[in-house]
């Protein structure tokens, strides 16, 4: 038997990881398209942008255990075609793979700015390379302009406060977050760039960004300019799936898949991470999660899947983020929920909220720099339990999100 899988970030690797653990002792082959040895993603947007960070990469796992695990590792290769019957996909270099069991583990592109063609100084955040570029940009940049004031674009202005530069954030809703966690508790979040001395433009889209082969600035649609040097556009991320649109796979924002993360209509052909789009147990609809734990969850049920084993329990989805020195910490599906509790602020490390179903039950949390409390609501998620069993106050003011 043999498994051909597309992508070597963390749902390719642990999935290759978890069917060894599973005693699968046939051909793995890990296809994946940057030239690098798999590495970890989350610290591209925290650590290795602080100058006192370390700018190489975390490696996904050690070279040594990277060889123990006997995979025909394909790496600065990419797969640019499906057929489903004839068990092949088609690479960039003309080659043909096949296979019996095919993972797609291709993740998410960033979202560029439509219109903006190339300009210096403008980058998104997903590589090695977007990091090691921002890095360097960030020793001379003087004015800082964060579009999107989501996770990926308050974590680098966090970093990029540490530089001593002026960072303003464009944000097109009136609060970050607020179709994710509300406007209360995106409120809450958001109150920290100010403090650091950031300033937050809510409310405000971007028209165009201006520059002479290199960027000079970008003008908001309410006409303002603003000077900038170096540009992030953080705007989110759409699943990696251009190269399935002439496989006849269901492609509705990503792959569409079974509980066991097999793709509807097919056999033996699954989707892992932010590439797929399932059927949560916990939840009775189709969900995607773009986050790391998500991916991790997703190898172990693939694995399963394969070699025939239980399928393990199906996780709660859980997010975190780093910024301003600060853990963010999200739970369950907050968007699902309405609000029933709100106390504290991120600056001060004790912000909780919580989000409520129908019934009352916990169905999302968020919180700062509490793990114990974290769990707690976590367990509670999972019981399906009342949100009260928490023993936190009910909000003033009880909104729905989403």
């Amino acid at each position: 038997m043999t498994v051909l899988i597309v992508g070597a970030s963390v749902a390719g690797v642990r999935t290759a990881q978890a069917l060894r653990m599973k005693g699968f002792s046939g051909l793995i082959t890990l296809v994946g398209e940057e030239p690098h040895l798999p590495y970890d993603k989350p610290p591209l947007s925290k650590e290795m942008i602080l100058p006192e960070g370390d700018p190489a990469p975390v490696p996904l796992v050690e070279q040594e255990q990277l060889a123990a695990l006997s995979l025909d590792l394909r790496l600065g290769v990419r797969v640019v075609e499906l057929d489903v019957s004839e068990r092949s996909v088609r690479t960039d270099q003309g080659e043909l793979l096949g296979f019996e069991h095919l993972v797609i583990a291709t993740g998410a592109t960033p979202r560029r700015l439509p219109g903006v063609g190339v300009l210096e100084g403008v980058h998104t955040l997903r590589t090695l390379e977007d990091a090691q570029a921002l890095r360097d940009g960030m020793t001379s940049a003087r004015n800082v302009v964060v579009i999107g004031a989501g996770f990926i674009g308050a974590e680098f202005a966090a970093a990029a406060a540490k530089h001593g530069t002026e960072v303003t954030l464009v944000e097109a809703q009136e609060v970050p977050l607020d179709h994710l966690l509300g406007r209360e508790v995106g409120s809450r979040l958001a109150e920290v760039h100010s403090a650091a001395g950031n300033e937050l433009l809510c409310g405000v889209g971007v028209a165009h960004i201006e520059g002479n082969g290199r960027v000079e600035s970008v003008v908001l649609n309410d006409g303002r300019r603003l000077p900038a040097d170096l540009v992030v556009v953080g705007i989110g991320a759409a699943p990696a799936t251009e190269w399935l649109e002439s496989s006849g796979l269901p492609l509705a924002d990503g792959v569409e898949c079974g509980e066991d993360l097999q793709v509807v209509g097919t056999e033996g052909i699954y989707a892992a991470g932010d590439v797929a789009r399932w059927p949560h147990p916990l939840y009775g609809q189709d969900i995607r999660v773009e986050h790391w734990t998500n991916a991790n969850d997703h190898a172990g049920i693939i694995a399963a899947s394969i070699t025939g084993a239980s399928l393990p329990k199906a996780q709660v989805p859980y997010v975190w983020s780093d910024q301003y020195g600060h853990r963010i910490q999200i739970v369950g599906r907050p968007s699902s929920g309405s609000l029933t509790h709100v106390s504290g602020t991120l600056s001060g490390g004790d912000l909780v909220a919580t989000y409520a179903g129908v019934e009352g039950e916990l169905v999302g949390a968020v919180v700062v720099d509490d793990p114990r409390l974290l769990m707690k609501c976590r367990k509670v998620i999972t019981a399906g339990s009342s949100w009260e069993s928490l023993g936190l106050s009910p909000a003033s003011a009880v909104e729905r999100v989403g």
